[in-house]
């Protein structure tokens, strides 16, 4: 399914150290050299992401997923041979970093992702007939904490926490009479403190008042587990996560 996204810059759970850090990196996108190589026979209108974006991986390396866009002109028609360049926020790179869209107009590419955990801009850029046209995507770097996280979820909650399933693993979401919140529920999980999720994780879902149907955690995880799982939850809410009283920097 073909979906526009329009996102800004919001960092991922992560040490302070790891905040101040990214603070200090340049704050706006590479921007990519001109691919004079490239000849465009065409140019479109709109551009539109048909699959890639919104990726979870891990700090410095290649998303599982390519990024794929596509070209339409005002018709909405695929338009083969129009000049694609791709723009990412410090330390993210593209394989290719441009190129013209195929018989069906799309243009993929690979792409890396920084070694600081965050939230990576990156975009999309033909040049248009009368001026050039965008195309924001987001895409999630986990750090190692973050990545633990996402393990212990594999393992112990996306069986009930995440409605698709997968070869590896059948979802038990439909068969639950409670919905349990998915971990990119941001509008729901955003507002809950660290310290209540502390609690449902340890306790299960009737410390808070919530479903039974949440068993407790407290005899498998230990307290490191507990803080990497709701650091994973933070890093790839969405909305994004901001926690209270934090100050980050401006250009």
């Amino acid at each position: 399914m073909m979906r526009r996204f329009t996102a800004r810059m919001t960092f991922g759970t992560s040490t302070m150290l790891a905040l101040l850090t990214f603070a200090a990196l340049p704050g706006c996108k590479h921007s990519t050299p001109a691919h004079s190589a490239l000849k465009a026979t065409a140019q479109g209108t709109v551009l539109v992401e048909t699959s890639g974006g919104h990726q979870v991986g891990v700090t410095g390396t290649a998303l599982k997923d390519p990024l794929v866009v596509q070209v339409n002109d005002d018709h909405g028609t695929a338009v083969p041979g129009a000049l694609v360049e791709f723009h990412g926020s410090a330390g993210v790179s593209f394989d290719p970093a441009a190129a013209l869209t195929d018989g069906s107009g799309q243009a993929t590419t690979s792409v890396t992702l920084g070694a600081i955990a965050a939230r990576y801009d990156l975009s999309a850029v033909t040049p248009g007939k009368a001026a050039p046209v965008s195309l924001e995507i987001v895409e999630t770097a986990l750090g190692y904490q973050e990545r633990v996280g996402s393990i212990l979820a594999d393992k112990y909650c996306s069986r009930c926490h995440d409605s698709e399933s997968s070869p590896e693993r059948v979802s038990n979401y439909d068969n639950l009479e409670v919905k349990p919140h998915p971990f990119t529920e941001g509008s729901t999980l955003n507002k809950m403190s660290d310290a209540d999720l502390t609690s449902i994780i340890l306790h299960g879902g009737p410390a808070l008042n919530r479903s039974a149907l949440m068993p407790p955690y407290g005899n498998t995880l230990s307290a490191a587990d507990v803080k990497a799982l709701i650091a994973y939850v933070r890093a790839v809410a969405d909305p994004p996560y901001q926690p209270a009283g934090t100050v980050y920097a401006r250009k």
